[in-house]
């Protein structure tokens, strides 16, 4: 329902500049409130389209009643309209039961797309770097990811080298903290 404008936030939110980013998501978050609003009016609309279906079911049941009680003492003619109006009252439930399930069908199409777009926003707020040469540098590993190339993870996304260097920095804290005890009790033994 909002591909068009999904799209153009994607393309923009990509050749955004920095400056431009703010501005963006002022954007964004604008059309994800516009989405949110033609929601509510997609769950109004079908609120409304269940009422008048349930009126027009009534107004149904109420002809075939009166058209039974006719026939019962007989009256002919009143058989007849009460038969007319029947067929148009069934011919109104069944239109209304079809655009009720055309409007159903819409609100959910209507709530994936706003959903996706408030990930796409909470993707571009939480994402987007702020400089210059942060996105060139997220520029340049989504190239050489999409190239095949650069094998491993981004620096700052390579959990096993952070682990790693954990490693390495505890050892060498235990390394210093041996050679210090191994002074002190040098120290020790020496007074």
């Amino acid at each position: 329902m909002f591909d068009r404008l999904r799209t153009a936030l994607r393309a923009a939110l990509d050749a955004a500049s920095p400056g431009d980013l703010r501005e963006l998501a002022r954007r964004m978050r604008e059309a994800v409130i516009e989405a949110g609003a033609a929601v509510q009016e997609l769950r109004e609309g079908l609120g409304r389209t269940d009422r008048e279906l349930a009126a027009e079911r009534q107004r149904l049941a109420d002809t075939e009643r009166r058209g039974r009680l006719a026939a019962e003492i007989q009256d002919g003619e009143t058989v007849d309209v009460a038969q007319r109006f029947a067929a148009k009252h069934r011919e109104r439930v069944s239109m209304l039961e079809r655009k009720l399930a055309a409007q159903r069908d819409e609100l959910a199409l209507a709530e994936r797309d706003r959903a996706e777009m408030q990930a796409d926003l909470a993707r571009a707020e939480r994402d987007q770097p702020q400089t210059e040469a942060e996105r060139s540098a997220a520029r340049a590993w989504r190239e050489l990811r999409q190239a095949g190339g650069g094998g491993g993870e981004r620096p700052e996304t390579d959990l096993q080298g952070d682990l790693l260097r954990a490693d390495l920095d505890a050892a060498a804290r235990d390394a210093v903290a041996e050679q210090q005890l191994q002074e002190i009790k040098k120290r020790v033994n020496k007074e």
